[in-house]
């Protein structure tokens, strides 16, 4: 009993002692979230970035948010999951900022190896979206096309 009373003491003492942050709001914008994300990215912590474009989301269904969502679910080999925010970035976007989007649908459906005739015109739509970013879009389009050609 004595030991009891004492463990409870101490765990009395230690919740009463450290003061409790809650945090009813999340103060960071959508903005903010995206580049913690991007941080978090670049740094290999994919988990991280996942969550904070997550966040992101909640304040701000954009494009880029999807855009960067399904760059780091590709990344963390979430097909899937990237594939379908590739798309709501699509949908969302307005004039060339659609054009990374399709880009890289078309990029995840050559690494899995599937529709390369539609991941080919995902290029094909993404050059003319953005013609500044050829050289990339370019990229993508000759190595679906080769892919394609050994079928």
């Amino acid at each position: 009993m004595k030991r009891l009373s004492l463990i409870a003491a101490v765990l009395l003492l230690y919740a009463c002692a450290l003061p409790r942050i809650i945090i009813l709001e999340d103060p960071l914008s959508a903005e903010e979230h995206l580049n913690l994300g991007v941080a978090y990215e670049r740094s290999g912590e994919l988990e991280y970035a996942v969550r904070e474009y997550r966040l992101a989301l909640k304040k701000e269904s954009s494009a880029r948010a999807h855009l960067y969502l399904g760059n780091a679910l590709f990344l963390d080999r979430q097909y899937g999951e990237a594939e379908t925010n590739y798309r709501k970035a699509i949908k969302k976007a307005k004039g060339t900022e659609a054009a990374d989007a399709y880009n890289n649908l078309a990029w995840l459906l050559f690494t899995r190896k599937r529709e390369l005739k539609k991941a080919e015109g995902y290029c094909l739509k993404a050059l003319a979206l953005d013609p500044s970013k050829e050289e990339i879009y370019r990229d993508t389009l000759n190595k679906i096309r080769v892919a394609g050609e050994s079928d």
